[in-house]
């Protein structure tokens, strides 16, 4: 909770209790459905929480946005991003039955409202959004090929409906594909930890 404190200095108490009971409710889910590498469970909110947070450095999101979560396994970076835009609304989608099931469960479980886990692969969803949210789920260029169909013509924030990707290592040749709309900022422009050293937030639209 020290990294989530130490970044975000804002939130309320509710967000703060939201925050400390990712990592016992995660834990305890853990042993019984890993969605989470067993090695990397102690470094939750590090490598899980935090990273899913970036994106809320680079982009603030309107009260009534509507957000897709696209392959949000057991939650991320869906719930983080619920808990801090309480007013948005964040669709979270996985083909996997089970990381769904727990992804519902703990935002049950911290009274998380606005956010809405459903087992649902990414070409059966019909929704229309104002973002769509990924952690590195496929290439960007396939990616959008699945999701463009999703986003709404209509914009409410101050920047063009798109898609953001949290995305490590070399991105050149993947992105290649996608001309000039799409945008690269290095994680480590706003959090100083060395694991973010090579973590991308990537924004096509």
């Amino acid at each position: 909770m020290e990294l989530i404190n130490k970044y975000f200095k804002d939130l309320t108490e509710t967000q703060r209790n939201q925050f400390a009971a990712l990592a016992p409710l995660y834990k305890e889910w853990n042993e019984k459905i890993n969605v989470i590498s067993r090695k990397d469970i102690a470094n939750i909110y590090e490598h899980h929480v935090l990273h899913s947070l970036a994106i809320a450095k680079e982009f603030h999101f309107k009260a009534g946005s509507q957000i897709l979560d696209f392959g949000c396994g057991g939650g991320f970076p869906g719930i983080p991003l619920a808990i801090l835009f309480p007013e948005c609304h964040f669709k979270m989608i996985d083909g996997t039955g089970k990381k769904v099931m727990v992804a519902r469960e703990i935002a049950q479980a911290i009274g998380l409202k606005n956010a809405e886990p459903v087992h649902l692969r990414g070409e059966e969803e019909k929704g229309k959004y104002d973002f769509i949210v990924s952690r590195a789920v496929m290439p960007l260029p396939d990616l959008m090929k699945i999701v463009r169909k999703n986003l709404s013509p209509k914009m409410n924030n101050a920047r063009p409906n798109g898609v953001i990707c949290l995305k490590g290592g070399q991105l050149d040749e993947e992105l290649k594909p996608m001309g000039k709309k799409v945008e690269v900022v290095p994680i480590s422009n706003y959090f100083e930890e060395e694991w973010f050293a090579e973590k991308f937030i990537v924004y096509s639209y």
